[in-house]
């Protein structure tokens, strides 16, 4: 004869069967599943600018590496079809042949070559975000995933005051170069500004998104450091634009890091794609309003001591303006943190459950 259980039958107080992702005990159900994006289930916060590559969960070492060398790749592919077509087009307008074997087809003609054949990096880079990158082409624009119009609105009324200001500094300082100062005219003159008005800011937006854009977020993904992330971008920026002298790299070093923390700062390229973007604009303009002014060959690296001091001294009242901006209209800083995890409706006594269909 078997002793009658002390413990009362009845239906058992747990559910029945195991619940998707539990330790097969339960009572005792696992963590939470991985996050549907791959990333940490742990990490509700957002991220900053530089550091997007990391909100995906897909990072890995080698995307930042082979996307930057097919991004150089194609842009060297797309820059030699672009001069075979000029040179066809040139060839069959009968401009005459320049000392490199290009054609020659006027300042502006020549001038409008050269900014196109830097605005086709700026497709370039939205295509490596999205392969091999493999995150959304918008997350090199902004955390938001975007470029944000009225903050970019902002950036440019920011940026109106010192450029004029450096502009007319320009103007004041002793010219050594020894080219023409006399009017172009009305008509070459506004002709130029409305090419200028068109190409100058694609082409700004395009060395912006490579170099602030691009090159930031792929050493962000390997470095915590604001700092550490926009050094190299600077440097090449610098590099970039060829050694005339020590003061003009320099300025465009100080250039490159300050558009680049304000990257960081403002959670997006709007304030750097505005510095830059009025700062050409001002420049060519002003060449164009010259004879053969949009001829010359100088940038500026060329620059003496006494306009890199003042480029400098602008950059760094721009960035004032902007900070100020900022913390009254507060723009996004951080990507938007990740959305926790769907319950399961079948087992709602386990709410830390999603479903990974």
């Amino acid at each position: 004869m078997t002793n009658a259980s002390p413990y009362p039958a009845g239906p058992s107080p747990h559910p029945t069967g195991t619940p998707p992702h539990s330790t097969g005990l339960p009572w005792y159900p696992a963590a939470t599943p991985p996050h549907p994006t791959g990333s940490s289930p742990l990490r509700t916060g957002g991220l900053p600018y530089h550091r997007l590559d990391r909100g995906t969960g897909r990072h890995r070492w080698w995307r930042a590496w082979v996307g930057t060398l097919l991004l150089a790749t194609a842009y060297v592919v797309l820059v030699l079809v672009l001069a075979g077509v000029t040179y066809g087009l040139g060839t069959a307008l009968g401009a005459p042949e320049l000392p490199d074997g290009g054609v020659d087809l006027g300042p502006l003609g020549n001038t409008a070559t050269e900014l196109v054949s830097l605005a086709i990096a700026l497709p370039l880079v939205l295509l490596a975000t999205l392969w091999p990158a493999r995150r959304p082409a918008g997350t090199v624009s902004s955390v938001t995933g975007r470029l944000r119009a009225r903050w970019l609105g902002w950036c440019l009324l920011a940026g109106l005051p010192p450029l004029l200001l450096l502009t007319v500094t320009a103007f004041l300082l002793p010219d050594g170069s020894g080219e023409s100062d006399t009017w172009v005219g009305w008509r070459s003159f506004l002709a130029a500004l409305a090419v200028l008005a068109v190409l100058v800011p694609l082409q700004a937006a395009a060395e912006e998104y490579v170099f602030r854009g691009w090159l930031t977020q792929a050493v962000g993904a390997f470095v915590r450091s604001p700092w550490f992330a926009v050094l190299p971008q600077a440097v090449l920026f610098a590099a970039a634009h060829g050694w005339g002298t020590r003061w003009g790299f320099l300025g465009l070093l100080v250039n490159g890091l300050v558009a680049g923390l304000l990257t960081i700062r403002t959670g997006g390229l709007e304030a750097a794609i505005a510095l830059h973007a009025l700062n050409n604009l001002l420049a060519f303009g002003a060449s164009a309003a010259v004879v053969d002014g949009l001829s010359s060959d100088e940038t500026a690296a060329d620059a003496p001591w006494a306009l890199a001091l003042a480029a400098v001294v602008v950059d760094l009242l721009y960035a004032a303006l902007v900070l100020w901006l900022a913390r009254r209209h507060k723009p996004q800083r951080l990507s938007p943190p990740e959305p926790p995890p769907t319950p399961y409706p079948e087992y709602p006594e386990y709410p830390g459950l999603a479903r990974t269909a």
